[in-house]
C-alpha cells in the first residue's frame, strides 16, 4: 500500500508528473519505431535467418536494440553509435590536449564536445549502416532484399543513420525534459522489452524437456540473488573520515565538525559493460554477415561463451572501469578543495599526501568494482552455454536494468523529498551511483 501511495504522490507534483509522463511517452515512441521496417527489406524472413545463423552473438547484441537489429528496423543500430562516439571523445580528452582543455572550460566546453559527439555519431552510424547493407546483399539478398544495388545501400544507410540520430535526440530530450538519463533509459527500455520473449523461450524449453522445472527454480533464485547483489554493491560506499579545523571569524568559531568523503565501490556504474559491449558489437556482427571462412571464424570466436570473447570483454570492462573513474573523479581536485576549506583526513597530511591516499583507496575500490562487474557479466554467459538458458537473463542486461532503475528512482526520490513527500524507502534515500 505504501508503494501505491508513493506512486500517487508522483502525480501530485505537477513538474514531476509532467516529467514522468514525458519520459514514458518518449519511450513509447522508441518502442513503436523499433517495429517500423527499413524500406526494401523482408524483416520477418531476415529476422528468422539472422537469429538462426547469428545464434547467441546476434541475440546478445539484439538485446541492446530491443529486437530492432534482428528485424533491421529503422532503429536497428539503436543508440550504440552514440555510445561509441562518446567513448572516442572521452579517450580524446586524455590524448589530445585541445579537447582536454575544452572539457575543463565548463558548460561552454561541454556543449562543444556534445556537438562533436553528435557529428561523430552520424559518421559512425553511416559507416555501420552501409556495412550492414553490403553484408545483407552478400548473404544472398534476393530472399530478404527486394532490389539489391546502390539504391538499396544508400536508402538503408540514410534510414538507419536517421533512426540513430532521432534516438540520440530522443535521449537528450528525456534527459532535459523528462526524468533520468535519456540514453540509459533507451537502452533500459530495449532490454526490458526482451524479457517477455525470454520468459516464453524458457517455458518452451521446459515443455520440450530441455530444462527441468527444478533448474528453472534454481535459475530464478540465482537471478534474484544477482539482483540483490547488484543493489548491494551499487549502493555500497567506502567512507573516508574528514575533519575540519576550527576557525575563528570575528568573535565566532566555525568548523571543527567531522564528516566523511563517500567513495562508491562501483564508481563507474553501468558504463564499462555498455562501452565494452558497444566496442565488441558491430565488428563481430558485420563479420558474421561476410561469407569468408577466416572472417566467419573470427565472428565465431567473438560470440559470448568463447575464450576470446570472455578475455576481451573482461579486459575492456577493467579498462573502462579505471578510465571512466579517472575521468569523473580527480583525487588532486578533491584534496585541493579539502585543503581550501580547512578539511583534512586524520593521520594524512593535507595536499599531495591526501590526493595520494584518496587515489590509493580509489584504485582498490575500482579493482573490486571491476571484478564485480566482470563476474556479473560473465557468470551468466557460462550458464547460457552449458545449460541452454536464454541469454536475455544475462548479467549485463540485469546490471544495466537494475542500475538504470536505481538512478531513475533516485531522481524521483529527490523530487518527492524536496517537496516534503515520503520517498520510496522508509529510512534514508536511494543514493545515485555517481
Amino acid at each position: 500500500m505504501r508503494a501505491i501511495d508513493n506512486i500517487r504522490n508522483i502525480f501530485k507534483i505537477p513538474e514531476l508528473k509532467s516529467r514522468v509522463l514525458f519520459t514514458l511517452m518518449m519511450l513509447f515512441v522508441y518502442r513503436v519505431g523499433a517495429h517500423i521496417p527499413t524500406p526494401g527489406i523482408n524483416g520477418e524472413a531476415l529476422s528468422k535467418f539472422l537469429l538462426e545463423r547469428g545464434g547467441a552473438l546476434m541475440g546478445f547484441f539484439d538485446m541492446f536494440s530491443g529486437g530492432a537489429l534482428s528485424r533491421v528496423t529503422i532503429f536497428a543500430l539503436g543508440i550504440m553509435p552514440y555510445i561509441s562516439a562518446s567513448i572516442i571523445f572521452q579517450l580524446l580528452t586524455v590524448v589530445i590536449p585541445a579537447i582536454g582543455k575544452l572539457a575543463k572550460e565548463g558548460e561552454a566546453g561541454r556543449k562543444k564536445i556534445v556537438r562533436y559527439t553528435r557529428y561523430g555519431t552520424v559518421v559512425i552510424a553511416a559507416i555501420q549502416s552501409f556495412g550492414i547493407a553490403v553484408g545483407l546483399e552478400g548473404m544472398g539478398g534476393g530472399e530478404f532484399i527486394q532490389n539489391p544495388g546502390w539504391a538499396f545501400r544508400l536508402m538503408t544507410m540514410i534510414t538507419l543513420t536517421s533512426g540513430t540520430a532521432f534516438l540520440m535526440w530522443l535521449g537528450e530530450q528525456i534527459t532535459e525534459r523528462g526524468i533520468g538519463n535519456g540514453i540509459s533509459l533507451i537502452i533500459f527500455a530495449g532490454i526490458v522489452a526482451q524479457f517477455p520473449n525470454a520468459v516464453v523461450s524458457t517455458l518452451g524449453l521446459v515443455r520440450t524437456g530441455e530444462l527441468s522445472v527444478f533448474f528453472v527454480l534454481i535459475l530464478i533464485v540465482l537471478m534474484v540473488g544477482v539482483v540483490c547483489g547488484i543493489i548491494f554493491i551499487e549502493r555500497g560506499q567506502r567512507k573516508i573520515p574528514v575533519q575540519y579545523a576550527k576557525r575563528m571569524i570575528g568573535t565566532k568559531i566555525y568548523g571543527g565538525q567531522s564528516t566523511h568523503l563517500p567513495l562508491k565501490i562501483n564508481t563507474s556504474g553501468v558504463i564499462p559493460p555498455i562501452f565494452a559491449s558497444s566496442i565488441i558489437m558491430f565488428p563481430a556482427t558485420i563479420a558474421g554477415f561476410i561469407s569468408i571462412p577466416w572472417v566467419q571464424s573470427i565472428a565465431k570466436e567473438l560470440a559470448p561463451g568463447n575464450i576470446l570473447y570472455t578475455v576481451l570483454y573482461v579486459g575492456l570492462i577493467f579498462f573502462f572501469s579505471y578510465f571512466y573513474t579517472a575521468v569523473i573523479f580527480n583525487p588532486v581536485d578533491i584534496a585541493e578543495n579539502l585543503q581550501k576549506h580547512g578539511g583534512f583526513i586524520p593521520g594524512i597530511r593535507p595536499g599531495p599526501k591526501t590526493s595520494e591516499y584518496i587515489y590509493r583507496v580509489l584504485t582498490r575500490l575500482t579493482f573490486v568494482g571491476a571484478v564485480y562487474l566482470s563476474i556479473v557479466c560473465i557468470l551468466p554467459e557460462i550458464l547460457i552455454q552449458r545449460f541452454n538458458v536464454p541469454f536475455y537473463f544475462g548479467g549485463t542486461s540485469l546490471l544495466i536494468a537494475v542500475g538504470v532503475a536505481l538512478d531513475t528512482v533516485s531522481q524521483i526520490e529527490s523530487h518527492l523529498i524536496t517537496r516534503s513527500y515520503d520517498g520510496f524507502l522508509k529510512k534514508g534515500r536511494i543514493k545515485g551511483r555517481r
